[in-house]
């Protein structure tokens, strides 16, 4: 008996070994390092006095986020998202272009969102110390004696810079997943942090709460959704890997098992999986039926987190969802196309009417992010290398000028915090012309007016809609954006047509983190506008996927 357990342990001849798994640490290093910072952060809330967290986790947290940059720019260099693309990780991540552009932006919208996380001059001094949008301590009962004593102690939530962290690496490896495993752990990676830092206001926390219950409750059904679509896809094919899904659906498998022989007629499998999946990537990117989380957890999070997740969610939920329909299930394409069309539409009309009715404008920003994700979804459908290029420029264009509006929302204050409601915006350009002018580019950008990014972009996703015979697509969509441009340009003039109110908010001096992020997210909208067409060929460059 001794001696049958112990050849259990024992490497007998003609029995394979397990083999060790080869990483290419040099091909995963943006990721590496921006979960090593993660992590490195954890321990130093554990072990670091209280009065030095802030300014150490803000400089890991920047450091981080730059090096991973580094190492982006880096691997683009030699070619990997070109000629020399790749799988790494036994094939559960892909290194081509498509992914190194979207994890550029990614990290870029990373080292502005840390910086809007690290304001501390918008709040007035409390008890002798600087606070910033956060919590004093999530783990109070809002108004409660714990929370008024750590109010007066001078606490601050730095837990924030190493949540950030790790949503910005399952951010990473959510557009590389090469196989439905690491897609689903990528998004469970990203999505449990971002539930978190929208409950942790300073300012009506139970708002804040309320929003992030709703918001991990809808996303725990889209996870499960998705989690039984990779089920239905691994019995349809035998495989969690995309290329080898795709193998099957193309009708040429490499490898024929006799239980994948009985299965792969089953096309229920195929398709009700599939559907699966892709409603959960859906509900990422706030597409309509799947959006009506988006408006109050929008609102209710802090305002520094909702312009963090309305930019790069969006820019890794498309970066999966494109890879998604173009590597796996290209064979479908008859298929997914008429649904993606009808999501479309609907994503577009609904987004741009609701909008219309708001009154607060962190849920008119909110609906237009929904609008704009149809818009997206228009060169999604596309089926085309141009559709492609033009999806990866557009969400490079929309994340800077998300980011760059929340960061001016931020700055308008009254007594009770930001002054979200649009009435109080009345007169802004009297009060603050500066900020008044910003954040009217940045309307104009997401209306789509010419020598702004936003018009490049979707001319840009247009064209290539055109291009793959989507042009009654087309038509709606333009009809949409002249909907969507009656409430920015309602907005625009609300600030400079409009008498100021007595008993207006003002327009607070931010410190140079909000002020870099606001002029970084200016820049971008006005380069990509002006002169979009090196960065156009970068994402025509970066356009194509590795299988």
């Amino acid at each position: 008996m001794t001696r049958g357990v112990h050849s259990l342990w024992m490497a007998q001849d003609g029995v394979d070994k397990i083999k060790a798994p080869h990483i290419e640490y040099d091909l995963l290093a943006p990721t590496l390092i921006v979960i090593g910072a993660a992590v490195l952060g954890i321990a130093i809330e554990a072990f670091l006095p209280r009065r030095h967290r802030y300014a150490v986790q803000v400089g890991l947290a920047t450091l981080a986020m730059a090096g991973a940059f580094g190492a982006v720019i880096a691997l683009a260099a030699t070619g990997k998202g070109t000629d020399e693309a790749q799988t790494a990780a036994m094939g559960a991540l892909a290194v081509d272009g498509p992914a190194l552009f979207l994890q550029g932006v990614i990290l870029l919208v990373g080292v502005l969102g840390v910086f809007t996380f690290a304001e501390r001059r918008l709040d007035p001094v409390a008890h002798g110390n600087r606070v910033d949008s956060f919590a004093a301590e999530a783990a109070a009962v809002p108004g409660g004696k714990a929370e008024q004593a750590a109010v007066k102690a001078g606490f601050t939530t730095t837990e924030v810079f190493p949540l950030l962290l790790f949503a910005t690496g399952g951010m990473l490896i959510f557009p590389a997943a090469n196989d439905l495993l690491t897609l689903f752990i990528a998004l469970e990676v990203f999505s449990l942090p971002l539930y978190l830092l929208c409950a942790v206001a300073r300012r009506k926390r139970l708002m804040s709460q309320e929003a992030a219950v709703k918001y991990f409750l809808l996303g725990a059904f889209s996870s499960a959704f998705l989690l039984f679509g990779v089920a239905l896809l691994y019995g349809y094919a035998g495989s969690v890997r995309y290329a080898e899904i795709a193998d099957v659906v193309a009708g040429n498998p490499q490898k024929m098992t006799p239980a994948l022989a009985d299965t792969m007629g089953n096309d229920a499998l195929l398709l009700i999986g599939g559907a699966m999946v892709l409603l959960g990537l859906l509900f990422k990117v706030g597409a309509v039926p799947f959006h009506m989380w988006t408006p109050d957890v929008y609102q209710g999070a802090p305002t520094p987190v909702t312009g963090f997740m309305a930019a790069a969610t969006k820019v890794a939920a498309f970066g999966a969802l494109l890879r998604l329909l173009y590597v796996v299930l290209p064979g479908m394409k008859w298929d997914w196309r008429p649904v993606m069309w009808g999501v479309a539409i609907l994503t577009m009309v609904i987004g741009a009417i609701l909008a219309i009715t708001q009154t607060d404008v962190k849920r008119l920003l909110a609906y237009s992010s929904i609008a704009h994700a149809g818009f997206i979804l228009a060169g999604v459908t596309a089926a085309n290398e141009e559709g492609i290029s033009s999806v990866l420029f557009y969400l490079a264009a929309y994340a800077f000028v998300t980011l760059g509006a929340f960061a001016v929302v931020t700055l308008v204050r009254d007594a009770g915090g930001e002054a979200t409601h649009l009435s109080k915006w009345a007169g802004l350009g009297r009060r603050s012309p500066l900020v008044a002018a910003v954040f009217a580019v940045f309307l104009l950008a997401m209306a789509g007016i010419p020598l702004t990014s936003g018009f490049a972009g979707k001319f840009a996703v247009f064209k290539a809609a055109a291009e793959g015979g989507a042009t009654p697509l087309v038509v709606v969509g333009v009809i949409a954006s002249a909907i969507a441009a009656f409430f920015y340009v309602r907005v625009i003039v609300l600030m400079f047509f409009s008498e100021p109110r007595p008993e207006g908010p003002a327009v607070t001096v931010p410190s140079a983190f909000t002020v870099t992020a606001i002029a970084v997210g200016l820049a971008a909208t006005l380069v990509l506008g002006v002169a979009p067409q090196y960065f156009l060929d970068l994402a025509g460059n970066a356009g194509v996927f590795v299988r």
